[in-house]
């Protein structure tokens, strides 16, 4: 929001800084991004009053002008302006200073005229894109006066921060509020009311809602024989004060009451509007319409629109339509002021990707008890401005009138909350300064909110509310005691808390969290191998390599690769938690979001120091992480079953969790890893949040006793072929349920280089770990249970031992 001093000023008397106003602001929440001084670039320009003007001797367009800038003597400058006469009074740069495109005024001959100055046109100026002459003052204006005082430009601009929940601070008047309530200033609204015709008919448009729940108030005036001009000098200078183009005096009026009131408006051609009436209903599924910028939208049952008798003549709350346009013919002018359901505008405009200052505010919350008073208030300013005649009657229909919220408020609980004393006489000053009515009764007040704040709604908002302007930079910072809640313990545990969970999990693991955008290229997605279907672009992308959002975490995490390998690292390992997004027409927001967690494992297995054994991770490693996982969320150890093909995996193994498909792991494909930069194998899982979550809630965690007694612990080595799996060995051994084997792990993997006869043969070692929950066992036992172990392998699987 930018926001003009000089017009701040108009409903608070501040006299301080730009800056002490923006560092208050920020400290109330309101954060001071910047300021601009709009106008700095003519501060040097000065009033200068034409004594002579006449022909240049040699010239067919040019002037040899004597001009009074106040310098105690009449300069003279050649002006190549047409309208220039003596008598002006004109803005004039002297030599020395420099206009806003860059240019240094030098004393110079033009044609053998000398030349000390020169007499500006607006365009030069930075003013408007006027040209077609110099700029004349009013006969008013003091010579030798800067310009910018003379015009009272708004020199000091605050670009403030606002956020989402406050609405009410996307105008100055809701700023001149918070200004007010810091520095203890009386607010003053300058009064500006219509006055209708009265020996004119009345003029009363019929008003239509077909949808009470989208449009809570739509209200609206006409202006007849209106002449569409440009704006009074001020309104327009102000209007660029503030970022936008001035056009015509009836459009910058409403553009004026949107930035001063925060309510949008919008006019209509009356002549132009067919039946002479106003229908608020949604469209048609697939109905086309046009709107001011020149662009045919196809719309949906979801999206709301005005209507005249016969078609679409706006978008509700987003933009106009071109065919009831105000044009410079156009003389009657119906006035629409309107409330509608914040939701329904924020997702046309996303839909539609038309964002609006119009839309902006809508989606944000507008204040309704002053809706038809800033329609007033434009009525106003469009009769002195155009020249126009507002009409008897007011058009209006209200099928939801703002109803405000009764909030309890208890100083001692403000007090106990914020953790600071406050005095009952500072809580209600704040509260009544806000605009709130209060009614104090007993330990518990009843306060009532304002129209023009719609996040007041409880007592934490209130608490919060005189918090802040006492100062929450201010309350000492004390550790407040910590109680545990048994029936909050006992709710199922949010997703941002599942996933934080995991956060925790993978730092404690060793891994490196990694955070990367949800945009990436098509062409990212074309290099894994990934199918185009489903893929959605973005409309507007920040640049040519992030023009769609991504299908997989892949990209990122490669790309991730890429940037620490050319930083020097030797073994990566990473991990993110993200969403991946897939096109889908049934959503309401047309995309589906998947949660996922990604895994990449590169490089040396550990930092290159004493004792670890210097060795690259491999396969075993990502399936570690991948099982540890598993068990970290109290689910039994997961079926690897691998997959036939993958776009970018090469080997592929499908990851299964109580017979459900939860994910990939596996090698990169080598050609595509070298596009990485990669020159070691790259390992890869990727693993579906939103079904882990799913197993995860039904999981049934156990409790067992911790061992009492010692395990025992024997190797036994496997010797087969290479077409023995390990999971059939773990399989049998889990398949005996020997009461006291606890465990079986594999521990090492030998594959001996033999002839180029001999049969391949692969050397499987498994630690068996064997306990009694009762006793200690004996080595005899313990080599019997052994022996068992040894026997049905030969027999069943036909390995050597």
């Amino acid at each position: 929001m930018l926001l003009s001093l000089s017009w701040l000023r108009e409903f608070t008397p501040y006299e301080g800084t730009a800056e002490a106003l923006g560092d208050r602001l920020t400290m109330l929440g309101l954060e001071l991004e910047d300021i601009q001084r709009p106008y700095d670039a003519i501060s040097a320009i000065v009033v200068g009053y034409v004594a002579e003007c006449a022909r240049h001797p040699d010239s067919d367009h040019l002037h040899c002008c004597k001009v009074d800038a106040g310098q105690g003597e009449l300069l003279d400058i050649v002006c190549g302006a047409p309208n220039v006469a003596a008598g002006q009074k004109v803005p004039v740069a002297l030599v020395g200073s420099s206009l806003p495109d860059g240019t240094v005024i030098k004393k110079a001959k033009l044609r053998g005229a000398p030349s000390f100055g020169m007499i500006c046109s607006e365009r030069e100026l930075g003013l408007t894109e006027d040209h077609s002459g110099i700029m004349v003052l009013p006969e008013n204006a003091p010579v030798g006066a800067r310009l910018v005082d003379v015009l009272d430009l708004d020199r000091e601009v605050l670009d403030i921060s606002i956020t989402p929940n406050r609405a009410d601070c996307l105008s100055v008047l809701g700023l001149a509020r918070e200004a007010a309530l810091a520095f203890n200033l009386p607010l003053t609204i300058p009064d500006l009311t219509p006055h209708p015709d009265a020996d004119g008919p009345e003029a009363v448009v019929p008003i239509e809602i077909t949808d009470p729940e989208l449009c809570w108030l739509y209200s609206g005036r006409v202006i007849s024989e209106i002449k569409v001009a440009p704006s009074p000098m001020r309104v327009r200078h102000r209007l660029r004060a503030v970022g936008v183009r001035p056009i015509s005096n009836i459009v910058d009026v409403t553009n004026y009451i949107l930035f001063e009131c925060g309510q949008p408006l919008h006019s209509f051609d009356l002549d132009k509007l067919r039946g002479g009436r106003i229908v608020v209903e949604p469209a048609r599924e697939g109905e086309k319409f046009i709107t001011l910028d020149g662009q045919e939208r196809v719309l949906t049952g979801r999206d709301l629109c005005i209507r005249d008798a016969e078609r679409p003549v706006g978008l509700a709350g987003v933009m106009g339509g071109l065919n009831t346009e105000i044009t410079d013919q156009s003389r009657n002018v119906f006035l629409e002021s309107a409330v509608f359901r914040p939701g329904t505008i924020r997702k046309t405009s996303r839909r539609l990707g038309l964002s609006s200052e119009a839309s902006y505010r809508f989606e944000r919350g507008i204040d309704q008890q002053r809706t038809v008073w800033a329609l007033d208030r434009a009525c106003a300013m469009m009769a002195a401005f155009g020249g126009g005649v507002v009409r008897r009657g007011l058009s209006i229909v209200e099928p939801r009138p703002f109803v405000p919220a009764r909030i309890a408020f208890r100083p001692a609980r403000a007090d106990a909350l914020l953790g600071v004393r406050l005095s009952p006489e500072f809580d209600e000053k704040v509260l009544v300064g806000m605009g709130c009515a209060v009614e104090k009764s007993g330990d518990a007040w009843r306060v009532e909110q304002p129209s023009w704040r719609p996040d007041l709604t409880r007592e934490a908002d209130l608490i919060e509310e005189v918090g802040r302007v006492h100062g929450l930079d201010t309350i000492p910072p004390v550790l407040p005691p910590v109680h545990l809640d048994l029936a909050r313990a006992a709710e199922p545990e949010s997703r941002y808390a599942f996933w934080l969970r995991l956060k925790h999990w993978g730092a404690g693991l060793g891994l490196n969290e990694a955070v990367n955008y949800s945009f990436v290229g098509h062409k990212d997605l074309d290099q894994l191998g990934l199918p185009g279907a489903g893929r959605i672009s973005i409309m507007n992308p920040l640049s040519a390599e992030q023009d769609a959002l991504r299908t997989a975490l892949a990209p990122g995490l490669l790309q991730d690769l890429r940037n620490n390998l050319a930083q020097g690292a030797q073994g990566l390992r990473l991990f993110e938690l993200a969403h991946i997004f897939e096109a889908d027409p049934a959503s309401e927001t047309t995309a589906r979001e998947t949660g996922m967690l990604g895994i990449l494992l590169y490089g040396a297995r550990h930092d290159a120091s004493w004792p670890h054994v210097e060795a690259d991770m491999d396969y075993a490693d990502l399936k570690g992480v991948v099982e540890h996982l598993l068990h970290f969320l109290h689910l039994p150890a997961p079926v690897c079953r691998q997959a036939q093909e993958h776009p970018f995996l090469l080997p592929c193994v499908d990851v299964l969790a109580e017979g459900r498909r939860v994910g990939v792991m596996g090698r990169i494909k080598p050609a595509l890893a070298e596009d990485f930069h990669a020159r070691k194998p790259v390992w890869l899982a990727e693993l579906n949040l939103e079904l882990l979550r799913e197993l995860y809630d039904k999981a049934v965690v156990r409790f067992t006793p911790l061992p009492v007694y010692p395990p025992v612990r024997r190797d036994i080595t496997v010797m087969a072929g290479p077409e023995l799996k390990v999971g059939q060995v773990l399989d049998h051994l889990a398949g005996l349920k020997l009461p006291l084997l606890e465990e079986a792990v594999l521990v090492d993997c030998f594959e001996p280089q033999g002839g180029a006869n001999e049969e391949p043969v692969r050397n499987l070692t498994f630690r068996l770990t064997f306990r009694h929950a009762g006793r200690t066992l004996k080595d005899a036992e313990v080599d019997k249970e052994r022996e068992k172990v040894a026997d049905s392998l030969v027999r069943t699987l036909g390995v050597r031992i």
